[in-house]
């Protein structure tokens, strides 16, 4: 997950130093909503994402700079659960724990379009499909076991958008977001083993994977050139 961050922050690194001269996209925002799975990783689970998928639900706002770059913002709200019955290790005392959540994610986050991404005449070089990188930072508040957490978050993931129209769009994205705290998992689950040198052990992430559709608006003011 670490090298996953550090490729995501060189390619947008790389493409921002380079990008200056971006197309403009002819809407200033959109709107959108996201439906999808969500997949957990902490004590509860050690390997697979998607070994208890829960519901995820995320409704969306965008600031569209270019053809090639967005600032979005996310509200998400997803279940998660595990069960350390599923999982290789031996707990002390060979205890096993179970749980369920629900997490509440907000995050601003980073778009960069690997291609112009628009419809438009043939000299402005759009395209009606493009994969896209995303990178943000966040806040989540999960409740579980009858307590309440908060942990500040990094999203970062990749995704594919598609035109169907002028206005609307068509996406599917993957994400992994990192949480800064050890409790979306409920708090009996906080530091079972007591290591700290295990990078998926005392802090947790969560995945999403959705598919969604999302509204431009908000027209350009085109230049016009003309002789009396």
């Amino acid at each position: 997950m670490k090298r996953l961050l550090h490729i995501i922050f060189a390619i947008m690194a790389l493409a921002a130093s380079q990008q200056s001269g971006a197309q403009t996209a002819p809407y200033k925002f959109d709107i959108g909503a996201q439906l999808g799975m969500s997949g957990y990783l902490g004590d509860a689970n050690s390997s697979n994402l998607m070994k208890h998928p829960g519901f995820d639900g995320e409704a969306s706002f965008r600031y569209i700079a270019n053809a090639r770059w967005a600032v979005r913002g996310v509200f998400a709200v997803l279940g998660l659960s595990g069960n350390t019955a599923d999982m290789a290790d031996v707990l002390p005392d060979q205890a096993q724990y179970s749980f369920t959540s629900t997490v509440y994610d907000l995050g601003a986050r980073f778009e960069f379009n690997f291609l112009p991404y628009g419809i438009g005449e043939t000299y402005k070089r759009l395209r009606r499909i493009s994969p896209y990188l995303t990178l943000g930072v966040g806040v989540c508040m999960s409740s579980s076991g009858g307590t309440t957490s908060v942990a500040p978050t990094i999203p970062m993931g990749f995704g594919v958008k598609f035109k169907i129209a002028e206005r609307w769009n068509l996406g599917a994205e993957f994400t992994m977001t990192k949480a800064f705290g050890d409790k979306l998992d409920g708090p009996v689950l906080n530091d079972l083993n007591g290591i700290k040198t295990a990078f998926y052990r005392n802090t947790d992430w969560f995945s999403r994977l959705t598919i969604g559709i999302s509204y431009e608006f908000g027209k350009r003011c085109e230049t016009c050139h003309y002789v009396d």
